[in-house]
């Protein structure tokens, strides 16, 4: 049991927010999907055989599902846009230090709450644009607790709702020139892509930012940041009862190496991103490589017929931490057997208002809200 309440936590207490208790993760946010040998793992409420994706699994499925209307994510490779996309729902990631973090990512005494510190974002995840704004106004702003927390005065949260598209300069990369990709996603978020100019008077560019493939960049900097000491402790006095994919990632031998090549290659990930944004207002992509899969996976190894690792499917989501730009999960369309796909909308470093102002402005075109899975036992549609 914790002691203290997060940061975020406290302000939306403070805001008068009805909290209705808390919901499943997987072992200290380790994993994108669900899956925690304490408990059972949680469902898709669009299809209960499949997974809500992770880290912030409960609070997806809860939104899915029409517990509640607003929750919490954290967001270290991609943890609230995942949900978000997998579950039909609105997931946002602001710019680094918006949202302060603390004890999260801080507490030098719990083994593992103590990763993360600088990949770890803490975002809205609702089920439409302006609760995740009504969120973040209470929510932003600087903590002398994070001292990676940034002033927000130059946001309007709800304000930048409002914001016509016309003439933005949007840049849209399918596949980043690499990822595997399951076709029928490729088919929804390239429609839904085209949309903002079809529909919204943006701007379009098909092209690809230049990134490659850093999963095993995102793996060190994971490591990096963990108490290995004390996580290496606990794998020996659980043994077994810890995740395999855990237990082989505090196994492997680091070296120093690993490390200071990770934090060279972060920085190269970052200088391409700033670069790139600097010819566009936004970049669109896919929020992943995949629709929803079965429960109890860490990711399907083949996609499009391609072997890949069992990461892969994620890769549209950490880079964004790297940078620590914002980003956010937009519901764009439904596979063929009713699987929610997300589209992801990133801005420039700090311009949070945009990336919100566009995820409005597609939700007005093609709104999402009044769309229901069946296992909650009403219509599709109300």
């Amino acid at each position: 049991m914790p002691e203290d309440d997060d940061i975020t936590v406290e302000r939306l207490l403070a805001a008068d927010a009805v909290l209705l208790g808390k919901t499943t993760a997987p072992e200290f946010g380790y994993s994108g999907v669900g899956h925690n040998p304490l408990f059972p793992s949680p469902r898709n409420p669009w299809d209960l055989s499949k997974t809500p994706g992770g880290s912030s699994a409960g609070s997806g499925a809860a939104l899915a599902a029409r517990l509640c209307p607003i929750a919490l994510g954290s967001d270290g490779g991609g943890s609230v846009r995942i949900p978000a996309a997998h579950c039909g729902v609105y997931g946002f990631k602001a710019s680094m230090g918006r949202v302060p973090l603390w004890p999260g990512c801080r507490d030098e005494r719990y083994p593992g709450v103590s990763s993360w510190e600088s990949l770890e974002h803490i975002g809205p995840m609702t089920r439409t644009v302006r609760d995740s704004a009504l969120m973040m106004s209470v929510m932003a702003g600087p903590d002398m607790r994070d001292r990676h927390s940034i002033p927000c005065s130059d946001v309007d949260w709800l304000g930048a709702l409002d914001k016509p598209l016309n003439g933005l300069r949007i840049a849209f990369s399918a596949d980043f020139g690499y990822v595997a990709m399951d076709p029928e996603v490729r088919d929804v978020v390239t429609k839904a892509a085209r949309l903002f100019a079809q529909e919204l008077g943006a701007e379009l560019e098909e092209v690809d930012p230049g990134i490659a493939d850093e999963g095993a960049t995102f793996a060190a900097l994971v490591a990096f940041e963990s108490d290995l000491t004390g996580m290496r402790q606990m794998q020996t006095d659980l043994g077994s009862r810890m995740s395999p994919h855990l237990s082989a990632m505090l196994q492997r031998e680091w070296r120093a190496e690993h490390f200071t090549d990770a934090n060279t290659a972060r920085k190269k990930i970052c200088n391409q991103l700033w670069r790139f944004m600097q010819r566009y207002d936004l970049l669109l992509t896919p929020t992943l490589a995949v629709p929803p899969f079965p429960l109890n996976m860490q990711g399907p190894e083949i996609i499009d017929g391609r072997m890949v690792r069992s990461d892969h499917w994620l890769s549209f989501c950490y880079p964004f931490n790297f940078t620590g730009q914002p980003a956010a999960s937009i519901p764009a369309g439904f596979t063929a057997s009713g699987l929610p796909i997300g589209l992801q909308i990133v801005g420039r470093h700090l311009d949070d208002g945009l990336v919100l102002a566009a995820s409005a402005a597609f939700e007005r075109i093609q709104p999402w809200n009044h769309l229901y899975p069946a296992s909650i036992g009403v219509a599709h549609e109300s």
